[in-house]
């Protein structure tokens, strides 16, 4: 695992600053840093030693010098790769697994990407050609971001090298702003960075002779399916997925496993438990609610195989460790990758590598969500006249105990689903707990909405919830997600959070080829009537204890509306008098207040909204005030003060 960065540009002043890069990219790989440079370009790479911890010294070239290869992340089918490379003439310089990008650019030009399988973001440079290749994963693990000018090409694993170089100014996306309060997450090219873009997952540019062009090389076929049983089907996936668990664990280190208490990565530690001899260090967090706390469930798994179990119970002085998240995500942190940050800081102290169980819920129909359709069908036999009126008052009149999936949101949520129909409905359910379009238009002034296009964010939804490359419904919403949640949010948060502790994160459930696999399977068998996830429970029952793999889905949490009632009310309050989005005419103060006094008095539930309002305050502190890490603890410490 690395960071990777690289200037192109005839100003060879520009071009010194890829050292500010590789020190701002360290954390992603503190083990080693090399660079290259020559009259057009310079690139650097820092590196967490994995694989050929003495000899994979980056960048790396070719046999006659006319590449020259940055990557960063993993080639799983490299051993395959080289061999059949190798019998070909190729001579290769290192025992790295990624050193094959090269020799198949050799091979077979910009498609070499089409025959890797694994995560990476990479730069090839072709001296002769001056010809600049950066390429991402189908899936998006491994992130890239990019700069580009009439000239010139910057380039970065993260947004913070960019600015940190001074040749970019930052100025926020207000555009992909609006978009991100409604998706949690950027979506298209957007970061919270105008003219800093994203590289798209399973794409590639090229920057040839001052021209750029971006090229998909990949997506999934929803259309075709597996033919058979429902029990060929589900030895199919068994078969695969442990294929893609044993060459995950490809390394010159120990490898460990996040072990959270779900089906997902209790499968993924379960299948590495079988294929080795030593014991699996796994590694879990819980919280001291026990309706949040899933460690019983882990522990189940541990035991079972006889695990390296490592636990450790976290509080909601969670509030201290957000400053360190956003410098790391280069944006605003999110509930999820609260827990990641704290299990990645638990696992370092023991491994360097880590595979986990992202990416099952989105490929087999694991969130409530996908159920929740066919629900709000049934529910919709009531007369519409009698869910906006009669409905919609009775279940205002329902108690909400600021818990985990309390009546009253369940309730709330199925009548308002019951009102749209199928991609409008799955495109509303993204943003109904954040800000949907109408509240959008009082959360953001007016002069605000005047200085960019504040379409509907549903759009960025629909646009895939009605490609031509899926036919079923289950299908079209699982599409949807892995187009957009997946390389956009889920994975970002699991790549930045662990990278901040200098761990490499691996997800097979993430693999293409099990994507792909498990795109083949019909929608029936991943949702059966309202069972979640029916067939991946069907392979993890044969390794785990069945009152786990059947129980309720919980997933793992933290009591946020809680504590921001409780902990945290004071922050709250105090945070938002003195709202920096609001003195910048971005977002409106009493609708802001409005949020903060409904919740503090226990009568709606905001608290997605809040998390969302209260790290963008932090951020653009950070961000565009140049406050450090340690000044914004301080600035935490004194708004928690009462006053």
């Amino acid at each position: 695992m690395c960071g990777i960065a690289g200037i192109l540009s005839p100003d060879p002043t520009q071009r010194q600053a890829i050292s500010v890069m590789a020190r701002s990219l360290e954390h992603r790989g503190p083990d080693d840093e090399g660079f290259y440079r020559d009259a057009s370009i310079s690139l650097g790479q820092t590196r967490l030693s994995i694989i050929d911890l003495e000899t994979g010294l980056y960048p790396i070239s070719n046999e006659d010098d006319t590449l020259v290869l940055i990557c960063n992340g993993e080639i799983y089918n490299s051993p395959e790769l080289r061999k059949s490379l190798i019998s070909r003439g190729h001579r290769f310089r290192t025992r790295t697994d990624v050193e094959v990008i090269l020799h198949l650019y050799e091979e077979h030009g910009d498609n070499c990407v089409k025959q890797l399988r694994g995560m990476f973001a990479f730069a090839l440079w072709d001296i002769p050609k001056q010809r600049l290749l950066l390429a991402r994963d189908q899936m998006g693990q491994k992130p890239l971001f990019f700069v580009k000018g009439h000239d010139r090409l910057f380039f970065a694993s993260e947004v913070k090298a960019l600015l940190d170089t001074g040749l970019i100014k930052a100025e926020m996306e207000l555009e992909g702003l609006w978009h991100y309060v409604s998706l949690r997450f950027m979506p298209d090219a957007f970061t919270f960075f105008k003219d800093i873009h994203k590289l798209s997952a399973g794409s590639y540019l090229v920057y040839e002779n001052g021209v750029a062009q971006i090229q998909r090389y990949w997506d999934i076929d929803f259309v075709n399916k597996h033919s058979g049983t429902e029990k060929t089907i589900e030895e199919g996936l068994h078969d695969t997925l442990l294929d893609t668990v044993r060459s995950h664990m490809l390394s010159d280190v120990r490898v460990g496993a996040f072990l959270s208490g779900g089906i997902d990565s209790s499968t993924v530690a379960a299948m590495m438990a079988v294929s080795q001899e030593q014991a699996v260090p796994v590694f879990s967090i819980g919280v001291k609610e026990q309706s949040f706390n899933e460690l019983p469930f882990a522990r189940m798994v541990s035991e079972r195989y006889r695990m390296e179990a490592h636990e450790e119970v976290v509080e909601s002085d969670l509030i201290h460790r957000i400053p360190d998240m956003i410098r790391h995500m280069d944006e605003p942190s999110d509930p999820f990758g609260v827990g990641v940050y704290l299990v990645a800081a638990l696992a370092r102290k023991q491994v360097k590598v880590v595979l986990s169980g992202d990416g099952g819920d989105e490929s087999f129909a694991g969130y409530d969500r996908f159920a929740g359709q066919r629900l709000a069908d049934y529910y919709a036999i009531l007369p519409q006249w009698m869910r906006r009126s009669v409905m919609r008052r009775l279940i205002k009149m329902i108690p909400d105990t600021f818990q985990y999936k309390t009546l009253a949101q369940k309730a709330h949520w199925l009548n308002e689903m019951s009102l749209r129909e199928r991609g409008d409905r799955y495109a509303h359910s993204m943003s109904f707990l954040r800000f949907t379009h109408d509240s959008k238009m009082s959360l953001f002034t007016e002069e605000a909405r005047g200085k960019f296009d504040a379409g509907d964010s549903r759009e960025k939804i629909l646009i895939h919830f009605n490609a031509a490359n899926v036919n079923e419904l289950v299908d079209r919403m699982l599409y949807t997600d892995l187009m957009t949640r997946m390389p956009d949010h889920l994975l970002v948060i699991a790549d930045r959070m662990c990278m901040a502790h200098s761990l490499e994160n691996r997800s097979p459930l993430v693999d293409h080829r099990l994507v792909e696999y498990a795109a083949g399977i019909p929608g029936s068998m991943k949702l059966k009537g309202m069972k979640l996830k029916h067939i991946l429970r069907s392979v993890s029952a044969r390794y785990l204890p069945r009152e786990l793999v059947y129980r309720e889905k919980q997933g793992f949490g933290f009591p946020i509306a809680l504590w921001l009632r409780t902990d945290l009310a004071g922050f709250l309050r105090n945070l938002f008098n003195q709202s920096r989005l609001v003195e910048l005419g971005i977002f409106d103060h009493a609708f802001v207040k409005r949020l903060v006094e409904e919740h503090l008095a226990g009568r709606v539930d905001h608290n997605f909204r809040l998390w969302i309002l209260l790290n963008l305050e932090l951020w653009y502190r950070m961000y565009f005030e140049n406050r450090s890490v340690d000044q914004m603890r301080e600035f935490t410490d004194e708004l928690l003060l009462p006053r």
